[in-house]
């Protein structure tokens, strides 16, 4: 998203318009190759996995068993629950319970702690899903090409995890009894991460300001749905905020000495800048802070009552 080629940064001055040779055009052995767009197997697998998911959820739903009016009868067990019940078009909330969904009371007082992550791999109905998976491919997709499985694997479940762990602060702090189930908080964080990827590696962007009005238009769009009648947006701040923090530790951009020939002389930089340690190490301390506070506090619910989120 209007990065710089690694063989036209000033890293490598070999490559370089500004540096003085006889050569017109640089000798291709001084330059080094862009490393390959990672193939991205691991979004497109959470994809297919939760709708496997929701599948199954509506498999165990079996919504004739108990209704006699169900949305779509002709799916049989996998029809819809009657709308007043399940406007998205999904399964009734006892389904999702007995599934995982997020509930305070069995987190606090059963130990559940489980639902922190099995929560995020349900979805209220199909308007719910194909909202979520949608954004998925959208933002998941390209971070992954660029910065590979396993980084952004872990992104997406840490932020997941922030997402719920707010999320259920929230709701015991509220005494609800409601429950919640879906992808929003890794998301988000996947969309904090898309800011905090941009702040740190502002140098090697070379339309900067373009780059960041695509990225905060994107945000502030999926941000308002967060402000949609019955939406808790708890999730959503938490997934965000944890995906912001977790963008300036392993979303870095650098040069790789691999993609440097073996014949190179010039002088070699450091792997990372100066202010990249600086918000990574800042960010880890947060994220540490952060996770530790949310769950001493997710097991001494007493902590809660002077405390306002």
């Amino acid at each position: 998203m209007g990065k710089r080629s690694p063989s036209s940064e000033d890293v490598e001055k070999g490559c370089g318009k500004s540096q003085k040779s006889r050569h017109s055009i640089p000798p291709p052995h001084l330059c080094p190759r862009p490393p390959k767009p990672w193939v991205p197997w691991l979004m497109p697998l959470v994809f297919f996995t939760n709708v496997a998911i929701f599948v199954y959820t509506m498999y165990v739903n079996n919504c004739p068993n108990t209704e006699e009016k169900c949305i779509l009868p002709f799916l049989k067990r996998f029809s819809f629950q009657p709308w007043k019940e399940s406007p998205l078009f999904g399964p009734a909330t006892l389904t999702l319970k007995k599934l995982g969904a997020l509930e305070r009371q069995l987190m606090a007082e059963w130990g559940e702690g489980w639902r922190l992550l099995s929560c995020m791999w349900l979805h209220a109905g199909v308007v719910h899903l194909l909202a979520h998976m949608l954004s998925l491919l959208f933002i998941g997709i390209r971070l992954e090409q660029e910065f590979g499985f396993i980084r952004i694997g872990f992104l997406y479940v840490l932020a997941g995890l922030g997402g719920s762990l707010r999320l259920t602060l929230h709701l015991m702090r509220t005494a609800s009894l409601t429950i919640s189930v879906g992808a929003s908080g890794a998301l988000f964080g996947l969309l904090g991460a898309m800011l905090s990827e941009l702040i740190i590696n502002w140098t090697i962007y070379v339309k900067k300001f373009t780059a960041l009005l695509i990225v905060m238009a994107v945000i502030a769009v999926n941000l308002a749905v967060g402000f949609i009648p019955k939406v808790d947006s708890s999730a959503h701040i938490g997934g965000f905020l944890t995906g912001f923090f977790l963008g300036f530790i392993i979303l870095y951009g650098y040069i790789s000495s691999k993609h440097l020939p073996s014949t190179y002389e010039g002088k070699r930089k450091s792997r990372h800048m100066f202010y990249q340690y600086v918000l990574g190490i800042t960010a880890f301390i947060i994220l540490v802070l952060g996770y530790t506070y949310a769950f001493g506090n997710l097991y001494d619910p007493q902590a809660l009552k002077n405390v306002s989120f």
